[in-house]
């Protein structure tokens, strides 16, 4: 006949915690920095993506996506820099605003994470944008520093975070990256190849700086969710 046991069940002793009970509160703030991430980033995405449409929207003056860049929109390259408002205000803010989001949900995601592969490109994507707010394309030399640093470190950003993700996100932010950077070196050395040159500058810068931003929002989405990441610390 079986027999039930009656053998009480070790209680804690004052101030000890169970095993289980510790790593819960251990992850507490590592889910609440990964969420906080999350918010920064997605937010920062879609605020890039609604300030230039509406810095294009009310240029006062032709825009054309194929001739223009988007940094046009904040001010002309020299040697005659045209700045036109309220189409530069709107894009120079913005692009500081966003590039102190970045900057603070890399730091948030460093927090969830730990993993300097991911924070350190975030948080230059995050500097490079700041940089084309401060510098806009009349400012040349450093405008085109920041925009250089803005157009690599979000491509490797979006390869990088790979690591932090899971499947179908991991694959997909390798493939964003990818195209980014491919797309970046195809209008460092060939801008005048047929298929690059129909686009134009304008539309090949697109095709670099598009991407990056919409994998901000989908990795701030992701960051945001639940079980979509590989580890939490």
């Amino acid at each position: 006949m079986a027999t039930t046991s009656t053998r009480p069940r070790r209680l804690e002793e004052p101030g000890e915690q169970h095993p289980s009970r510790a790593l819960d509160r251990r992850s507490v703030p590592r889910e609440r920095d990964r969420r906080t991430a999350g918010l920064l980033l997605a937010s920062a995405g879609a605020a890039v993506f609604m300030t230039i449409t509406t810095a294009e929207a009310l240029y006062p003056a032709p825009y054309n996506t194929a001739d223009n860049t988007i940094s046009d929109l904040g001010a002309t390259l020299p040697p005659n820099s045209v700045i036109l408002q309220p189409s530069a205000t709107i894009f120079d803010v913005s692009m500081i605003v966003t590039g102190l989001m970045i900057v603070a949900g890399a730091f948030f995601v460093h927090r969830a994470f730990a993993r300097t592969a991911v924070t350190v490109p975030l948080a230059l994507f995050g500097i490079g944008a700041i940089g084309v707010g401060v510098f806009p394309g009349n400012h040349l030399a450093p405008h085109q520093l920041f925009a250089m640093t803005a157009f690599i470190s979000g491509g490797v950003a979006a390869v990088l975070a790979a690591k932090v993700l899971v499947a179908p996100l991991r694959q997909m932010s390798v493939v964003i990256g990818v195209i980014s950077l491919v797309s970046f070196l195809l209008a460092m050395f060939m801008l005048e190849w047929a298929p690059v040159a129909a686009l134009g500058e304008g539309g090949i810068e697109r095709w670099i700086v598009y991407p990056a931003v919409l994998w901000l929002t989908a990795f701030g989405g992701a960051l945001m969710g639940t079980g979509t990441s590989r580890q939490d610390g």
